[in-house]
């Protein structure tokens, strides 16, 4: 054997000097991942050490050497400082919230956040890109906005991999293993002093979870583990890395996750009242949530199903349907056997759960569909992505317009103070005041950036600019150091990049779709640009490929041959094993950030977000959220919204639409400067930046959009239905019953109106409408026009809906009419329709049906 194993293990802990005791606290809780002061008190103790431990606060303190720490405990200056952050960090815990000031607060709501990647920090690498990134912005949000939340995830025995390269360019992956006790995270015991532990069932046996606690401000992150001795040596790798593994592996995770997760809340004491499922990896939980419902109330499946979902939130982050988790049958079912026969459903119900055509026996199980189907609030990350998912699903809604699919958009934002920059902190701190921190969502603070110098914007622009420069160089120095590379490389190192240059930035996962290497197009054009005599050009590259992903590994190979091999070496750079300190460094240095996926395959982005705050601007496809958030004078456009089905040909036309703005708008304007010193027309587009993006893509915006469109209404849903011994949600299911029963018969008889052969703008259309409702009464149905223009097909292209009243019987039916205002001009149009109705049930989600006038 390599190694024994240990049978039996134990923590043990350094004491620190009595004095800097505040600096474990601190440690603890990952605060200091936003707030500055911290991060320089953890670096005051031993800058190099910092460094070399990745920013692990933690680690930090067990190897700094115990001379340094009496030193630090005789430094007045020092203790002043720690002491600051020790009470700021308290005054943080238990000040006024904006839940605490702006909602009436019940003790017993709680929100549970899954996630399968948590981004909180590079000091806890459990996260692979934006999905992980954005989890982790998530819950330091909801902690600045006093949320009752609680995120829910895996702790990976390996994280995500390290990456490096091999000399031709080839990723290749590292999988180092993380020493839990070196985190910042707390093994959640009994109070016996044993490990809190919750199993899953699999095939033929039970597998154990360890439960880890972290902190993230206000917020507490449960992380399950199944490295735990009473496993299986193969069981005991299911946490072992992120997204790594076979399908097999794959479900065993998502199980853990979704069951494993509902199960560790339950043994923690929480009752979660909303379950908030971020992509579909989680949808598990679903069934277990009504399965723990169904046991503690001695309900059966549907009463315990209405109550339950309503108290479910799935958001989408995918916008391809390959994006989806897809399992196969015969996979399935031996993995969900026991919580399938648990809730009482059959298997086959349960499949059916997780087809988009539950009669497609071909069809695999979708976990997106699960969880679709099973929450009463499902969003997209953008706009434009809400508009892709609710076309990807429409069959789910067939007599729906695709526009009516109720699927909603809360476009994803960032946390504003962990992503800006030191020196823009302070000009924020000195300019915009408090409340750029305190309500970062609130646009009317950012109208103050205006008030701040050109010249001491432009200032920190050239510093911050400064620093990636000499990050980049360090970084280099440190690979080729490791690698054992000899001193003449560390002289070329000197020479990478240049600190007066217009610098471009492009980081993010390697996928295809993404095009990393749009930019190569045309080789010697972008030479031409690089090494401009008056308006040269550098570009820093950051990146991970899937390590099962060839054609993103041929990307990056790609760049870097090109860097190496055709000139590119001293304005070019590939920075390998992108992670958050690289990501940080990069969105805080770089002049413009570039985003040029295949449009519409990006579902947000949130990186090109991340540069605004700290004064970059933006040049990107009109995908994501800068299709939402583009306009001339906030940054570049690269093509418009025309998506050609020829993908080669869009890819020529974009890397022309990029060399031309580069050459002919982008780098003049950098390097227009009359004066000779400060680029006016850059400035003042930094700055009409920053008014308009900062705090519309910001997480405090995000995170109260999901407050009150999703989390504060699924609550008041969930208890509604739960109180009473579930009354309401049992008249609800026989009021379902009832409409499906009478559904067939319902119709529209007949409409009329008073049109004439010409219409003036400005009067009023009376309608009226006979329709048969079979015995239902009209509080349960509701009767509209649709009203809008009239194409060239006879489309109708919705600008609003007009509901109808009813105002007498009519034989076996009922007259309903309304006025339509007459207010715009062309030709224009309604058609009426029916849809049940009734005032606790979202009834889109719920009983999507519809009875349309016959055309």
């Amino acid at each position: 054997m390599k190694h024994p194993k240990c049978v039996h293990s134990f923590e043990v802990v350094d004491e620190l000097p009595e004095l800097l005791r505040p600096l474990r606290m601190l440690a603890a809780n990952f605060r200091w991942t936003w707030h500055h002061p911290t991060r320089e008190v953890f670096r005051a103790v031993d800058r190099n050490l910092w460094e070399a431990v990745e920013h692990n606060p933690l680690q930090l303190l067990a190897k700094v050497s115990k001379d340094r720490l009496s030193a630090l405990a005789d430094d007045p200056v020092f203790l002043a400082q720690l002491k600051i952050c020790a009470e700021d960090l308290d005054a943080y815990l238990t000040g006024p919230t904006w839940y605490s000031q702006q909602h009436q607060h019940d003790p017993t709501t709680c929100i549970a956040y899954f996630c399968a990647e948590f981004g909180v920090s590079e000091a806890l690498p459990i996260y692979s890109g934006g999905l992980g990134v954005l989890a982790g912005d998530h819950l330091k949000a909801a902690s600045d906005l006093g949320l009752p939340l609680v995120g829910v995830g895996l702790l990976y025995a390996r994280g995500y991999f390290r990456q490096f390269l091999s000399p031709d360019g080839w990723q290749q992956e590292h999988y180092p293993p993380l020493d839990f006790y070196e985190l910042p995270l707390q093994l959640v015991r009994q109070e016996n002093g044993n490990p809190l532990r919750v199993e899953v069932e699999f095939p033929d046996r039970t597998v154990t979870c360890q439960i880890w606690r972290t902190e993230v401000g206000r917020v507490p992150l449960y992380l399950l583990d199944s490295n735990v001795l009473e496993n299986a040596p193969h069981d005991q790798s299911i946490t072992d890395t992120l997204y790594g593994g076979d399908d097999e592996m794959r479900i065993r995770q998502e199980l853990i996750l979704g069951v494993g997760g509902m199960r560790a809340l339950t043994a923690l004491g929480i009752e979660p009242t909303v379950c908030h499922m971020n992509e579909g990896h989680a949808a598990f939980l679903t069934i277990e949530r009504i399965r723990q419902y169904m046991a503690k109330h001695g309900c059966d499946f549907r009463t315990a199903r209405q109550v339950i979902v309503n108290g479910n939130v799935f958001t989408t982050h995918t916008p391809v349907p390959a994006g989806f988790d897809l399992f196969r049958i015969e996979l399935l079912e031996p993995h969900t056997r026991k919580l399938v026969e648990g809730s009482g459903l059959t298997f086959s119900d349960f499949v059916r759960m997780g087809r988009l055509d539950p009669h497609n026996e071909a069809e695999a199980f979708n976990m997106a569909v699960l969880a679709m189907g099973n929450a009463n609030f499902v969003n997209g990350v953008s706009e434009l992505h809400a508009k892709v998912t609710r076309e990807m699903f429409h069959s789910r809604w067939p007599d729906y317009p695709e526009d009516e699919v109720p699927i909603e958009a809360v476009t994803n934002g960032i946390h504003t103070t962990t992503w800006t920059s030191a020196r823009m902190t302070e000009l924020f701190d000195n300019y915009l005041g408090p409340e750029w921190r305190t309500d970062p969502s609130n646009p009317e603070v950012w109208q103050r950036i205006y008030d701040v110098p050109d010249a001491e914007l432009w200032a920190i622009r050239d510093n911050q600019r400064g620093d990636l420069v000499r990050f980049v160089r360090k970084y280099l120095r440190d690979v080729a150091s490791r690698r054992g590379m000899g001193r003449a490389t560390f002289g070329h190192m000197e020479s990478v990049l240049d600190p007066r240059i217009l610098t471009i930035g492009f980081a993010r996962r390697f996928a295809t779709y993404k095009r990393a290497t749009l930019m190569l197009t045309d080789r010697e054009r972008l030479k031409q640009m690089l090494f401009h005599a008056e308006r040269p050009v550098q570009i820093v590259i950051a990146g991970k490929s899937h390590p099962r992903d060839d054609g993103g590994k041929r990307l990056i190979q790609e760049l870097n041959q090109f860097i190496t091999a055709e000139g590119g070496r001293t304005r070019m750079v590939f920075l390998e094993d992108y992670d958050m300190r690289i990501a940080r460094m990069l969105v805080q240095g770089v002049d413009v950030w570039l985003n040029n996926p295949r449009r519409p395959m990006e579902a947000s982005g949130t990186s090109g977000m991340k540069v605004v705050p700290n004064g970059g601007l933006n040049c990107s496809v009109l995908d994501g959220w800068w299709d939402e958030g583009y306009a001339p004078g906030l940054g570049w456009a690269i093509g418009d919204r025309l998506d050609l089905p020829d993908h080669m040909q869009q890819d020529w036309l974009d890397s022309r639409t990029l060399y031309h703005l580069i050459e002919t708008d982008i780098a003049p304007t950098f390097y227009h400067r009359v004066d000779g010193a400060i680029p006016y027309g850059w400035v003042d587009m930094i700055k009409k930046s920053i008014a308009a993006h900062a705090w519309r893509f910001s997480t405090s915006r995000m995170v109260r959009d999901y407050a009150e469109k999703g989390y504060l209404p699924a609550d008041a849903r969930y208890r509604k239905l739960d109180a009473n011994g579930q009354s309401e949600a049992r008249a609800i299911l026989a009021w379902r019953d009832r409409v499906r029963q009478a559904w067939p018969k319902v119709k529209v008889v007949s409409v009329e109106d008073d049109a004439a052969a010409a219409n003036v703008v400005g009067r009023e259309l009376t309608v009226r409408a006979v329709v048969e409702i079979d015995g239902l009464n009209t509080e349960d149905v509701v009767v509209e026009a649709l009203v809008g223009k009239v194409g060239s097909t006879r489309d109708l292209y919705l600008d609003r809906i007009v509901p109808l009243e009813p105002i007498e019987s009519a034989g076996s039916g009922v007259v309903y009419a309304a006025k339509i205002a007459l207010d715009h001009p062309g030709n224009r149009g309604y058609t009426i329709r029916v849809r049940p109705h009734h005032g606790s049930v979202p009834v889109d989600h719920e009983l999507p049906l519809v009875r349309w006038e016959k055309v």
